[in-house]
């Protein structure tokens, strides 16, 4: 009878926990945790502020512990219902699996760098761990139907956005190289090597354009514009990818209901 009680309070709490055990929004335990994981990454940030470090450093710190201790407790209410989970299993294996799975990994590792920073001696390692803490926010991505269609989304189309990747790789080299034999000579400090060129190749092919490294040769400003104009069109291959990867792993759920 215990036994079966305690079953049925781990289903119960792995509803509460899980995302996609409902329809029809977060439970109030996920609006708790999303509240909690937005709140320690302002705090993270306005954290850097040496005037309110001086200020409210003691309510910073004391804020800090409860959401460790909150986040903790969080990661070890999953590890016990993660025998809920169909995909992760029964026993203590499902439960290795759950802590060696990608959401697992970043429980944990939310629960180190949030509490990381009371037991860290140096200062550098405390200044890192107090950074980390903005890596919480990757935890929305389970709250989130959106980032879930999204993650869809890019592993549906990996093929087409690999090759978009490989080819802005290869615009970029031909590009570079071809900046490097019409202005090397005139720019060397800029255009000297392949490697120096392939700073001007990044700025050009991504259209940022700072400025502070362009062609002066005829030569060179004609193959800079042919760059530039590649550029335009590789940035916008991706987006059109995923755009209708996206569109389709919706209407996809729309049609699942």
């Amino acid at each position: 009878m215990i036994e079966a009680d305690a079953v049925s309070l781990r289903r119960r709490v792995y509803e509460q926990l899980e995302p996609s055990c409902r329809s029809s929004g977060l439970s109030p335990v996920n609006r708790l945790i999303v509240v909690a994981i937005l709140a320690i990454t302002f705090i993270a940030i306005v954290d850097t502020e040496p005037l309110v470090q001086v200020r409210y450093g003691a309510a910073i710190g004391a804020a800090e512990i409860g959401f460790g201790l909150f986040f903790l407790t969080e990661y070890l209410a999953r590890l016990w219902v993660a025998v809920e989970n169909p995909v992760f299993g029964s026993g203590l294996r499902g439960r290795l699996r759950f802590m060696v799975s990608p959401g697992g990994l970043i429980d944990l590792v939310a629960v180190v760098v949030t509490l990381a920073p009371f037991i860290a001696g140096n200062a550098l390692a405390l200044r890192v761990f107090r950074l980390l803490r903005i890596l919480t926010l990757a935890r929305l991505g389970r709250m989130s139907s959106a980032m879930r269609h999204l993650t869809e989304a890019v592993s549906s189309r990996r093929y087409e956005l690999t090759l978009t990747v490989v080819l802005a790789l290869g615009v970029m080299v031909v590009g570079a190289s071809a900046l490097w034999l019409a202005e090397g000579e005139a720019q060397p400090d800029k255009f000297g090597s392949i490697p120096r060129s392939l700073w001007w190749a990044v700025v050009t092919l991504t259209t940022i354009g700072y400025g502070d490294v362009f062609p002066v040769t005829p030569i060179g400003k004609v193959f800079a514009g042919l760059v530039a104009v590649a550029g335009i069109g590789l940035i916008s291959l991706p987006t059109g990818i995923l755009a209708a990867a996206f569109s389709d792993a919706v209407q996809r759920e729309r049609e699942g209901r």
